[in-house]
C-alpha cells in the first residue's frame, strides 16, 4: 500500500514562516536529531562543529540563483510575470508565466529596451518554451532586468539579494536557493576545514519542480521535473574514499542528497557524470551514499519532507517537526536548520518516543 500525500501533513502556524534571514547567517537555530538515540537537541547553527569530526566529508551544492523573475508586457500592454526554470540552449528557456492565458504560442513579450521574448511552445504541464532576443551577454542583460525569485510565502522585500545566495555558490543556474547552505559563513567553513573535515562540491541547478506541491493523492503518482547536475571526478573520488574507509558523508541540503543518490550504486559509491535527474526519494527508500543531513524545515506534503523522511521514518520526522513547532523554530527558506545524525535503525523496528534534551 503506497503512502498518501496527506500522510506527510503537519500543522504549521503562519507566524513561524520566516520572512527574513538570520543575521549573522550562522546565528540561526539548529535542531539536532540523533537517530540512534531518538533524541532532539537544541543548538545554534554555528554549534554544528560539535557534531562534525575529522574525516567527515561535507558535500555542498555550488549553484547560484539567477535573478530569474522578469516582468514583461504584451503588445496591448498586458502585464506578464515570467520565471526562468531551465535553460534549453543559448537563447531558449523553459519558463513559468502568469497569467498563462496571455502567453499562447507566437505571443511576443517585452521586458525592457534590452530584452524581449517570444513564446515558442507549451509543455504538457503548462510551462512555456520561450526564445529571448537581446544583444551581448544574456547573463549581463538578465542581471539588470531580473529580480531574485523569492518563494511566494516570503512577503517582505529582501534588502540584500546576496542573502538568498550561499557564500560558496559559484555557478549561476538555479531558480531557487539551496537554502540549507544559507546558514554557513566563510569563517564557519574555514573552522570546519581546520577540524579536518573534507569539503566537497557538487552541482545541481534547482528548479521549482522540487518545491511544487504534490497534487496527486498517492505520492507514487507524482512526477518530478528534471534538474541538471554535475559530479566531478575529484568529488566522486573524495566521497568514494570516505565510503570505503567508513567515514561519514554529510549532505548540506536536499539538493546535495538528490545529486549523490542519483549517481550512487548499491554500495553507496558514486560515479563522476553529469546530466538530468528526476529522482524522487520517499519512504521506504534508504539512503545509499548519504549518512547525515543538514537541512531546513520543509513545507507540509512536500517532496522535500518526503525525502528527509528517508533518513529515519515518516513517523519520526513528523514527531521532530511537531517538536520544532512547539519550540517556535522558524520554517522554510529563511528559517532555522536541522541536522540529522546517527546511524539509522532497522526500518522494521518500531519508533520509540522522541525525547527532548537541551
Amino acid at each position: 500500500m503506497s503512502l498518501k500525500t496527506s500522510d506527510f501533513y503537519y500543522d504549521l502556524p503562519e507566524e513561524l514562516i520566516a520572512q527574513t534571514p538570520a543575521d549573522p547567517r550562522d546565528s540561526s537555530r539548529l535542531l539536532v536529531y540523533r537517530r540512534d538515540e531518538r533524541r532532539i537537541e537544541h543548538r545554534i547553527f554555528r554549534d554544528v562543529t560539535q557534531y562534525l569530526k575529522a574525516g567527515d566529508v561535507l558535500v555542498l551544492n555550488r549553484t547560484r540563483v539567477l535573478p530569474a523573475r522578469l516582468y514583461a508586457h504584451t503588445a496591448n500592454g498586458g502585464r506578464v510575470e515570467v520565471l526562468l526554470l531551465k535553460r534549453l540552449n543559448l537563447d531558449e528557456w523553459e519558463v513559468l508565466v502568469r497569467p498563462g492565458k496571455k502567453c499562447k504560442i507566437g505571443v511576443k513579450l517585452v521586458v525592457n529596451e534590452e530584452l524581449s521574448l517570444e513564446v515558442t511552445g507549451v509543455t504538457e504541464t503548462g510551462e512555456r518554451h520561450v526564445k529571448f532576443d537581446y544583444e551581448g551577454s544574456f547573463e549581463d542583460v538578465l542581471s539588470r532586468a531580473g529580480t531574485m525569485p523569492l518563494p511566494p510565502y516570503i512577503h517582505e522585500k529582501l534588502k540584500d539579494p546576496e542573502r538568498y545566495q550561499t557564500v560558496y555558490g559559484r555557478e549561476n543556474g538555479s531558480a531557487a536557493a539551496p537554502t540549507a547552505g544559507l546558514h554557513f559563513t566563510p569563517e564557519l567553513l574555514e573552522t570546519i576545514r581546520a577540524m579536518g573535515v573534507e569539503i566537497v562540491e557538487v552541482l545541481l541547478h534547482v528548479g521549482l519542480g522540487t518545491f511544487r506541491p504534490v497534487k496527486e493523492k498517492n505520492i507514487t503518482d507524482h512526477v518530478m521535473h528534471s534538474e541538471y547536475y554535475e559530479v566531478s571526478g575529484e568529488a566522486a573520488e573524495a566521497v568514494n574514499r570516505a565510503k570505503r574507509e567508513g567515514r561519514r558523508v554529510i549532505a548540506v541540503g536536499t539538493t546535495s542528497v538528490r545529486t549523490l543518490e542519483t549517481v550512487a550504486d548499491e554500495c553507496g559509491l558514486i560515479r563522476s557524470c553529469k546530466g538530468e535527474t528526476q529522482i524522487f526519494l520517499y519512504p521506504p527508500y534508504r539512503m545509499k551514499c548519504v549518512d547525515a543531513l543538514i537541512t531546513n524545515f520543509h513545507l507540509p506534503e512536500s517532496t522535500l519532507l518526503m525525502l528527509v523522511s528517508c533518513l529515519c521514518s515518516r513517523e519520526e520526522i513528523l514527531k521532530v517537526y511537531e517538536a520544532a513547532v512547539g519550540e517556535r523554530y522558524r520554517f522554510f527558506s529563511f528559517g532555522d536548520a536541522m541536522l540529522i545524525v546517527g546511524r539509522s535503525d532497522d526500518e522494521k523496528e518500531k519508533p520509540q518516543d522522541i525525547v527532548d534534551k537541551d
